[in-house]
């Protein structure tokens, strides 16, 4: 069984539901980020980290990736073009998308006080904007690969959620009713009900 750690309101999140959707059992320990509960897992005390045994993965989409490969589901398989595409999209996202919210981040409450640039917010939220008008332009079907549901959702569906708790603009409306369906997923509510 796997364990994993890190609370709901973090890139964990990401992890919990992968693992509701292969349908593997784990353990969830909420310890929050750089607390001594977070570091008896992963020394820096960085969340989200796998237990997988007796061994440590940490990083949210190394931990996805490996799931995927592992179970050989919600992947494209390594070495094909399919994946080649699903990476690329994968990586795009955590540039574009990701980044851009954990610099935000930084510039609210991670870094100390008087290394925050509030001013900086104004541009990342513009820089955001125009990557989720690209996104949307980008969706064809019902999902980001096409007709299945796989990891790039995942970690999409993630950042538009969080790009609502940190006060980012609305996105346009396909965007938000992909999201919305996404949300609306059996093992999203699992994960999110835990």
């Amino acid at each position: 069984m796997y364990t994993v750690v890190g609370p709901m309101k973090s890139r964990a999140m990401r992890v919990l539901w992968m693992l509701e959707e292969l349908g593997e059992p784990y353990a969830h320990v909420p310890a929050a980020p750089r607390s001594d509960e977070a570091k008896t897992y992963n020394p820096s005390g960085k969340v989200p980290a796998l237990m997988d045994g007796d061994d440590l993965l940490t990083d949210s989409m190394a931990i996805l990736t490996y799931l995927a490969d592992k179970h050989g589901r919600l992947t494209a398989p390594a070495g094909t073009i399919a994946r080649a595409r699903q990476d690329a999209l994968t990586f795009w996202l955590i540039d574009e998308f990701d980044a851009v919210l954990w610099a935000a981040a930084k510039h609210s409450f991670v870094l100390p006080e008087e290394h925050r640039l509030p001013a900086v917010k104004a541009s990342l939220k513009a820089e955001f904007s125009t990557s989720a008008a690209k996104l949307s332009q980008r969706l064809e079907g019902e999902f980001l690969m096409g007709d299945h549901f796989s990891l790039p959702d995942i970690l999409a569906c993630h950042c538009l959620n969080w790009a609502v708790g940190a006060g980012f603009p609305r996105v346009d409306e396909k965007l938000f009713a992909y999201g919305k369906s996404l949300r609306a997923r059996p093992a999203f509510q699992a994960a999110a009900a835990r």
